[in-house]
């Protein structure tokens, strides 16, 4: 966990690591996030009222610090705040009304349902127990909408094949259970069999692993979708996100009920999930263009 030289910053960040359970990752990013601000604010920070918060952002803003990275920023230093007061170490949360930079959200870039089966076939094309492991890695992460970090934390009992169902352990720790299909399962089964045991040993829980039979890392996964980007026919440079992200579109695309899709992507806000529903607007409309006579 990352250290802070700052008692309160230390206190929030033991929390979300005990008791909230965040990733290493996003705790780390947590701890950049309030060294910054303490140092803006003198290391005062039950001294700091809104207008410091906001002359904190509009510094941000004459850094060259992109609105949506000051956004965030805000958001973590909103919620540390949010901690100190709940434990009574402050009066009131001087960020709470501080408005965050507006920026414009982005559409999720998404593959088409063709450009994604190109993509697993050319992971379908990797020999041995490495190639084995990164096509059962993007089916899963395709088929049942993982994240990296999701995909990554798996353990060998948390997929069901019988019912065809991946205990994920999300944000925040919480777990949800999430139906996969044939094809993922069938992808998994040979990994499983033929593949994983070459590479771990049988003390090793983790589903994925490395050529060291240790447990695979996120960066190891982005590694494995840009090697197999490159031994497909597409001309896209794609993140790992993207699988997620082609999931949601795909199922909506299909009819798949908006609040469906929102429990098996384990968002909180029935708000974060209709973003995908702007992506399968236009995809269709693309479809329609390029597929109807008349169009």
């Amino acid at each position: 966990m990352p250290k802070s030289e700052h008692p309160e910053v230390a206190a929030y960040l033991r929390h979300l690591d005990a008791v909230e359970e965040v990733s290493a990752n996003t705790l780390k990013a947590y701890a950049t996030d309030l060294a910054q601000f303490v140092e803006f604010v003198n290391r005062d920070l039950a001294s700091a009222d809104a207008k410091a918060v906001r002359r904190y952002v509009a510094h941000l803003g004459a850094a060259g610090i992109s609105p949506r990275s000051a956004a965030r920023k805000l958001a973590v230093i909103r919620s540390l705040y949010r901690y100190l007061e709940r434990e009574g170490r402050i009066a009131a949360n001087p960020a709470k009304r501080v408005l965050a930079p507006r920026f414009r959200r982005g559409l999720p870039r998404v593959l088409t349902v063709d450009e994604m089966r190109q993509f697993i076939e050319a992971a379908m094309r990797e020999q041995g127990p490495l190639g084995l492991r990164n096509w059962a890695l993007i089916e899963l992460m395709y088929g049942g909408g993982l994240r990296s970090q999701e995909a990554v934390d798996l353990d060998l009992g948390g997929v069901d094949y019988a019912q065809g169902m991946v205990r994920v352990t999300g944000k925040g720790r919480k777990q949800r259970i999430v139906p996969v299909g044939r094809y993922a399962l069938a992808a998994l089964d040979r990994y499983v069999k033929e593949g994983r045991p070459q590479l771990a040993s049988s003390r090793e829980k983790a589903l994925f692993v490395n050529a060291r039979g240790g447990r695979l890392t996120t960066r190891s996964v982005r590694r494995i979708v840009k090697a197999t980007l490159l031994k497909s026919a597409l001309h896209r440079n794609i993140s790992p996100h993207w699988l997620r992200h082609s999931y949601a579109t795909h199922l909506l695309m299909g009819g798949a009920d908006l609040r469906v899709v929102q429990e098996l992507l384990g968002h909180e806000s029935l708000r974060t999930t209709q973003i995908y529903t702007y992506v399968s607007q236009e995809q269709l409309g693309r479809i329609y263009q390029n597929a109807h006579p008349r169009a």
